[in-house]
């Protein structure tokens, strides 16, 4: 056995924490994540930092806010001088391989000259973040392949084609098996697997589950916060569900494979995602928005040193994971990874920790929000331009946009940012704003009541 851990870590795209059932979910959507999570550490309070793919993407590879890395919107690629996870853990020693979505390659926004697409073509190591040992991936997974259909590209620049027939998620799941099967017995190994799902297709326009999916789950019970609302849930969301059933029996896969090898009981296993879905009832189509509907993801830990079926209440980030995957390799974090290592919590020990996660927002508007245990507290650039307004990190002056009491009203469905009543909050919230921002490395902005 290893020394040192193992390490893989599952990447799900825009998965609410509310399919799986051991955050609530009353359909067996998810039995073995549930399993997981009480074998392991399931963090119950856990948030995104970005709620859009390629940002969130090069937040979580560096342990650094997206406007710190100047990804802050997709198609800007993650600069060649930034470190990640795979560049730490390669210098430990450990094989590292990453198959799937990586979306932090192509650049199309700035100046002709330094634009570059491989969004349909295979990504040059330079481009690859430091992932050497093994690779089978597309830059942009929903442009090279369909729910039943399409390729990646491997190491050598190859396409590989994923079989007649075979649904995407079990796809992706065949080459990270491949990798295993493969990989060199001599040293540790970290293993990142980005999938796709449960994201909506986009040039079809909806969820594309496995077959059967509308009526496995047709008998879904609704989110409190899709209720009565618009969007385009009630179309898409057993689909939905069923991406999320197939990635839970492929992480079955990748366990069973773990276990054949003798490799499970010393092998950190994480499982999170990018951002959640509000299915369009929020603005004009699934994330980019403060609500936890957007911000709030799973994330359960489950090997050497999460263990025991702990359900830890704190206010955690996406961007704890880097410096909480180093430390567990035994790799101390460097010091400009802005999160805090997860271990601790899930010891149980009584440490001090944050009562507020922040997330900065990016193409539907510029925005920034605070979320504690009671409130969440949005500031935005007012535009009637959606998508046309973001070609800066951020703004000097924001105005208010949202105030949620989430203690009397858990589904956002009531904002207060104009209750004069409120304003001592609003106050408060706004000077621990901006100390968030400040903190992120932007200047202090003017804040302006609601528009």
């Amino acid at each position: 056995m290893n020394r040192s851990p193992n390490l893989v870590f599952v990447f799900s795209d825009q998965q609410r924490a509310d399919t799986m059932g051991c955050y609530g979910q009353k359909l067996a959507v998810t039995p073995t994540l549930d399993a997981l999570a009480a074998e392991g550490v399931r963090f119950e309070h856990a948030f995104t930092c970005q709620p859009v793919c390629g940002p969130a993407r090069a937040a979580l590879q560096t342990g650094r806010w997206a406007t710190q890395t100047g990804c802050f919107v997709n198609g800007i690629a993650l600069p060649r001088t930034e470190r990640t996870m795979a560049h730490y853990l390669g210098d430990a020693g450990y094989a590292t391989a990453y198959v799937g979505k990586w979306h932090m390659a192509s650049t199309d926004k700035g100046p002709e000259e330094g634009r570059q697409n491989y969004m349909t073509r295979p990504v040059p190591l330079e481009w690859r973040g430091g992932y050497r040992d093994f690779w089978i991936a597309s830059d942009v997974l929903e442009f090279t392949s369909h729910g039943y259909d399409g390729h990646m590209f491997d190491g050598a620049g190859n396409r590989r084609e994923f079989p007649e027939g075979r649904y995407r998620v079990d796809a992706v799941t065949d080459f990270a098996l491949e990798f295993l099967q493969a990989r060199p017995k001599d040293r540790p190994f970290f293993l990142f697997v980005s999938y796709i799902e449960p994201h909506h297709q986009n040039d079809h326009n909806r969820y594309e589950g496995p077959h059967g999916s509308k009526e496995r789950f047709a008998g879904y019970e609704v989110p409190g916060d899709l209720v009565g609302a618009a969007g385009d849930w009630r179309a898409n969301y057993p689909d939905y569900l069923g991406c999320c059933h197939s990635l839970d029996a492929n992480m079955a896969r990748l366990r069973d494979e773990l276990i054949r090898q003798g490799e499970w009981e010393n092998t950190v296993f994480i499982y999170t995602s990018d951002h959640g879905s509000h299915f369009c009832t929020r603005n004009r189509e699934y994330k980019r928005s403060c609500h936890d509907a957007s911000l709030r993801i799973p994330m359960i830990v489950r090997g050497p040193g999460f263990r025991g079926g702990r359900v830890t209440p704190e206010l955690v980030s996406l961007l704890d994971l880097p410096p909480t995957v180093l430390q567990a390799a035994g790799v101390t974090p460097p010091g400009h990874m802005v999160g805090r290592v997860l271990q601790p919590l899930a010891a149980g020990e009584v440490v001090a920790w944050r009562d507020a996660v922040y997330a900065e927002i990016s193409e539907d508007h510029i925005g920034r929000c605070l979320r504690t245990a009671r409130w969440k507290y949005a500031v935005w650039v007012p535009t009637d331009k959606p998508w046309a307004g973001c070609a800066a990190p951020g703004s000097a002056v924001y105005h208010e946009n949202y105030l949620y009491d989430l203690e009397n009203d858990p589904h956002e469905r009531n904002n207060l940012v104009r209750d004069p009543g409120l304003a001592a909050v609003r106050a408060g919230l706004s000077a621990r704003l901006k100390s968030a921002m400040r903190a992120a490395g932007e200047t202090e902005p003017e804040i302006l009541p609601a528009a």
